[in-house]
């Protein structure tokens, strides 16, 4: 018989009992990294508030940094940013309209593989990979059922349609001290 029939599958009941922060996705636990370092949250704070000034004319939606997102009983993921346009009675459950994950080195693998093919099967309209050391962010849209890249941003504006809203957002203010 595999080793493959011993791994265990967990749920988010199982989850929720754990200590420590870690993320579960299809029924695999992924440890998250300490506390992020000063640059990631730097990144991270910039992007909410861009993100939330943009968001101003758009009246149902919401930024949240750091906050679970419940996708099913066997996967719960925490992206860094995200955008909602509904009033949650408590939890993340439905699909944000925006994703950002800021990129560190324990993370790289999960954000470019495992998390992007997660949100592309949650058909999720827009995800946003951040690399703070190289200043850059790789934008991709859902269209016809996979994402599409929208390209590599650094100093420029990318326009996000969010609901009704057209969402301008500058990448360049992330970077400013």
């Amino acid at each position: 018989m595999s080793n493959l029939a011993y791994i265990e599958h967990y749920t988010v009941e199982d989850w929720k009992r754990w200590e420590d922060d870690w993320e579960l996705i299809y029924g695999h636990p992924y440890m998250m990294a300490p506390s992020p370092i000063y640059g990631h949250q730097f990144v991270v704070s910039k992007i909410v508030r861009v993100l939330d000034e943009a968001l101003d004319d758009c009246p149902k939606c919401n930024v949240l940094a750091e906050i679970d997102y419940y996708i099913s009983d066997d996967t719960v993921v925490r992206p860094d940013v995200l955008a909602i346009c509904y009033q949650p009675k408590e939890n993340i459950t439905k699909t944000p309209e925006i994703i950002f994950e800021v990129v560190s080195k324990s993370s790289k693998k999960r954000d470019e593989i495992t998390k992007k093919e997660l949100y592309e099967e949650q058909k999720v309209p827009y995800y946003c990979i951040v690399y703070p050391d190289k200043k850059e962010a790789f934008v991709y849209h859902y269209q016809d059922r996979e994402f599409v890249f929208d390209g590599k941003f650094s100093n420029k504006s990318y326009t996000f349609e969010v609901k009704e809203c057209k969402v301008e957002f500058s990448f360049s203010k992330i970077w400013q001290n």
